[in-house]
């Protein structure tokens, strides 16, 4: 017999979940735990739908009726990652928007040891690593530039210069789960061009019972400690407490972790790559180094949930996270063509000297030390009345800044001091296929007596140091604050007729302020121009540079060295025209009122859900900044300001059909944005003047030059358009295949604008013109990005009933785009996409054993890297394919009634040894950045009970 069509979309969720019932209850191989939960079938629904708002948890209770409550309806609860997998599933198959979802294996354990690495393995997403881990992740091919992040619902500053967020700041002990938006619903505030992730935590009543849950784990870096101040060691600890009060109207969350992670990184980094006289590229220069960092992160989770009667639910969130990256780096660095030396090539390969000498070498010997301390706080208080069976009311008011300070010190040491001074170094160098080199030095670098503190080069500042051979070291100070405020009002009514199902509509209004200020001061011994062997109490000994030829190295604490007041220290400001107009801050007001009607209804006999909405979007945008001005030498700071006013109205539609059973086909289209970076939008312009253009009468040519950002730049809009086929196999499986179409509306690029320099006074003779070229952001002409995405999730069962144990999730994005600053120029492609991406999970899970291996692959992308004033600065990423792996036990399956609620958990990351390489003019043979991090074993324990 036919199975009856369903006549609306929610009935056609009630089945499904139903099938799914049955099929848990036929499950073998997977560690079962049985409870009773008294539930209607639409509660069962709406959490089979996962709901694509915040009411999620809530649904779950209100939808209780005297029927259900009556009944005693039985839920096989699958656990470990299977429990994950189908958590999922249930949101990705109930949400009318286009998502992928990452749901907790158990309280405080997301499938990954980040919440980055977990997010990065979805379909159509990836991660760019930073100091070897996973930092921010792009969206279908789209950088953090273009996507928003939430808590709870909620838009989260960030401690990043700008928007993007870097998730290592949230740790995964902490959250139940991700929702990553691909396409955007109208009641979601904060939307993105490629897309927006959704971060959650536990609500404790939905959680409906007491539970401790305890995370422990030790962690070791492979490469053991290549400084001797920074072990390889460190730890993970997690601690979760959830329960309920007052007959189940109170409900308690409360998460603490603490983390120190261990990096170790060997990392060859190059200065560029110049022709020669014969056309040949030799080696600018290096700076290779070892670098040692330890990752401390402390967070607190806080969840007062209150509800008195079925008509009112109160919940509060709080959530602070502490994080402290200590890094210490040691190296050579060396300066070859770039530094004015001669190179005599030696072996030359298609253009390239893969082999040669650099004549008479003035090295320097660098001791640097960085500190980021970082802080996030978040907090949030969502009210709900049920005013009638129609009517529901909300108000969420929300508050969250993000501080950060920034110490980036830099200490020199040489044979002698200035270019000419001491001894130098005959190096011979020889090219890796990798990219990297090895030298061959002739002198002592781990001789105190021969290597001490002083300037070896002549790139001091003589506006800021007694001479150009006077800067023994230099310090970056940055800081960053940025704060949100946000009030959310809205109603919702149900509609008893009609196609649609419920109206939702309100406001949104949020204030937003970043400022940055970046200071830096050159440094010169108090002894100059005498050098000074490091004082005894400072010496850590020796560093092995073996992995570039360079053998040994003094080592030395920077840190204590620069607070014992060695160093006399100048403001850079006071000199440097881009120092004195470093300080910024953007303003935001923005006003949203929103409406959606949601779907649920039948066209041909065909279940059709769904929504269609709008946004109104009012943005009222202000930056404060300087100008610089030199007045007898010194570079003065003038306040300005600057800013603009806009709105715009952002459509949007999610279908979503039933085609068969368990066929389903969606279909979007909107209009989205994605506000410009913050340091684009900065007010602040700094100039320049070259005496030795002073004559030229070509403004290409012009003594003048400037730059600056661009207070009144407008959003990145697109007109976007997917279309995805998903058959769901079971309740741990699916097939999925999605194509989109985003149409830029314009492009955000660097525009050069003719400017005048009239007053402002210069040393000598008037020069031949006042006007000259300034860089500035600007709105370009647009463009396209367009992609396909097929996914696969199966469990070995659906192939035979003895590979039920087994199981695999596969998934592969092609994405391409085209974008142009104006009509008839060059096409570019964004930043941080990839044009493929590949991701590949392989587990085992059965009688308490699971074994989990996952490959992520990328190919070659564009990409941020910090430079040597810790900003950004783009570059070009080569592919790569990491591998990890993890291998556990949980003893509830053990029999054994005192060991029941622990498990143990070993994983390694980067198992491969993968490196972290960049390159420049799209020749993979120039490597700048070539970074070897080794791998990371974590070993641990898990209890809950």
């Amino acid at each position: 017999m036919a199975k009856p069509k369903l006549k609306t979309f929610s009935q056609a969720l009630s089945a499904r979940l139903t099938d799914f019932a049955a099929i848990k209850q036929q499950q073998t191989g997977v560690d079962r735990v049985m409870n009773k939960f008294k539930l209607s079938m639409l509660t069962l629904a709406l959490a089979a739908a996962g709901t694509s708002s915040q009411a999620f948890a809530q649904a779950t209770a209100d939808a209780q009726t005297p029927q259900a409550q009556e009944e005693q309806i039985e839920v096989i609860s699958v656990t470990g990652f299977r429990r994950s997998l189908q958590d999922s599933q249930m949101l990705k198959l109930g949400s009318d928007s286009i998502v992928e979802a990452v749901s907790a294996e158990d309280i405080g354990k997301l499938p990954d040891v980040s919440v980055a690495e977990s997010i990065a393995r979805l379909p159509g997403l990836t991660a760019q690593r930073l100091n070897g881990r996973a930092n921010v992740i792009s969206i279908r091919g789209m950088g953090e530039d273009y996507n928003t992040a939430m808590l709870n619902g909620r838009e989260q500053v960030t401690v990043n210069d700008n928007r993007g967020i870097e998730f290592d700041q949230y740790p995964s002990e902490l959250l139940s789960g991700v929702l990553v938006y691909k396409t955007p619903d109208a009641s979601v505030m904060a939307q993105g061009l490629g897309g927006s992730v959704d971060m959650r935590t536990i609500r404790p009543l939905a959680h409906g019972e007491q539970t401790i849950a305890i995370n422990l784990r030790g962690e070791r870096n492979d490469l053991g400690s290549l400084n001797p101040d920074i072990s390889a060691n460190g730890y993970r600890a997690g601690f979760t407490y959830i329960d309920q009060f007052a007959d189940g109207t109170i409900g308690l969350v409360l998460g603490l972790t603490s983390m120190s992670s261990p990096v170790q990184e060997e990392r060859w980094n190059a200065w560029g790559y110049p022709e020669n006289d014969n056309g040949d590229l030799v080696l600018g220069g290096a700076k290779p180094y070892v670098r040692s960092s330890e990752l401390k992160r402390d967070g607190i989770l806080a969840t007062l949930e209150f509800r008195p009667n079925d008509r009112f639910t109160s919940v509060f969130d709080f959530y602070y996270t502490d994080f402290q990256d200590e890094q210490v780096l040691r190296g050579i660095e060396i300066p070859a063509a770039w530094g004015g030396h001669d190179i005599t090539p030696i072996t030359v390969s298609n253009g390239f000297v893969t082999e040669g000498l650099v004549n008479q070498a003035k090295t320097l010997v660098r001791n640097d030390y960085n500190l980021r301390d970082a802080n996030i706080l978040s907090l949030g208080w969502n009210n709900k009345f049920n005013v009638n069976t129609l009517w529901t009311a909300e108000a969420d008011l929300s508050f969250s800044r993000a501080k950060r300070s920034d110490m980036a010190l830099e200490t020199y040491a040489g044979t002698g001091r200035g270019d000419a001074g001491g001894l130098k170094d005959d190096l011979r160098y020889q090219m890796n296929a990798n990219g990297t080199a090895v030298f061959t030095p002739s002198l002592n670098y781990a001789d105190y007596n021969l290597i001490q503190l002083g300037a070896a080069r002549d790139w001091g500042n003589p506006n800021a140091v007694p001479d150009s051979d006077a800067q023994d070291g230099f310090l970056n100070r940055p800081e960053i604050e940025d704060e949100m405020k946000a009030v959310k009002l809205s109603a919702r009514r149900i509609l008893e007729e009609g196609v649609f199902s419920a109206v939702e509509f309100g406001v949104n209004y949020s204030e937003r302020a970043k400022s940055k200020l970046n200071r830096g001061y050159y440094l010169t011994l108090n002894d100059y121009p005498n050098r000074v062997a490091v004082p005894e109490q400072f010496r850590q000994g020796t560093v092995g540079l073996g992995f570039i030829g360079m053998g040994d190295m003094i080592a030395y604490d920077a840190l204590s060295l620069y607070n014992s007041g060695i160093y006399t220290q100048v403001d850079a400001a006071l000199v440097d025209p881009v120092r004195s107009v470093a300080p910024w801050e953007v303003s935001e007001d923005v006003l949203t009122a929103f409406v959606k009607l949601d779907l649920d209804t039948e066209i041909f006999d065909i279940p059709l859900a769904g929504n269609i909405g709008v946004q109104v979007v009012q943005t009222d945008q202000q930056s404060v900044g300087s100008a610089a001005r030199e007045v007898d030498g010194v570079w003065l700071r003038e306040t300005i300001t600057g800013g603009d006013k806009f709105t715009e109205v952002l459509p949007s539609m999610n279908l979503r059909f039933e085609v068969a059973n368990n066929h389903y086909v969606r279909f979007g289209a909107a209009r989205v944005l994605a506000r410009a970076r913050m340091d684009q939008l900065n007010v602040s312009r700094d100039f320049g003047y070259d005496a030795t253009k002073a004559t030229s009468t070509d403004l290409a040519e012009s003594p003048w030059s400037g730059g600056g950002g661009n207070p009144a730049l407008r959003p990145w809009l697109a007109k976007q358009y997917d279309l995805s086929f998903e058959r769901y196999l079971d309740d741990v499986g699916y097939f999925a295949v999605a194509v989109f179409y985003k149409d830029l509306e314009n492009f955000v690029y660097q525009e050069s604008i003719l400017a005048n320099f009239d007053g402002i006074a210069v040393d000598g003779a008037e020069p031949a013109l006042r006007q000259g070229y300034i860089t500035s952001s600007a709105n370009g002409d647009g463009g396209s990005v367009q992609g396909a995405e097929v996914s696969l999730s199966l469990s070995g069962k659906a192939i035979a009933d003895v590979l039920s144990p087994f199981g695999m999730i596969l998934s592969a994005s092609f994405v391409d785009s085209s974008v142009r600053k104006e009509p008839g120029a060059d096409k570019e492609q964004l930043g941080g996409l990839s044009k493929e991406v590949y991701n590949a999970t392989f587990y085992y899970e059965d009688n308490g054993w699971q074994f989990r291996t996952s490959l992520r692959k990328r190919s070659k992308f564009l990409g941020e890297v910090a430079d040597h004033a810790l900003e950004r600065n783009r570059r070009s990423f080569k592919g790569e394919t990491l591998v990890d792996a993890q291998i556990g036990y949980d003893f509830s399956s053990s029999g054994i009634d005192a060991l029941y609620g622990l498990s143990v958990l070993l994983q390694v990351s980067n198992l491969t040894n993968e490196p972290f390489v960049t390159y420049e003019g799209g020749d993979e043979r120039r490597v700048v950045d070539y970074q070897n991090y080794g791998r990371n074993y974590m070993l641990g324990i898990n209890y809950k009970f």
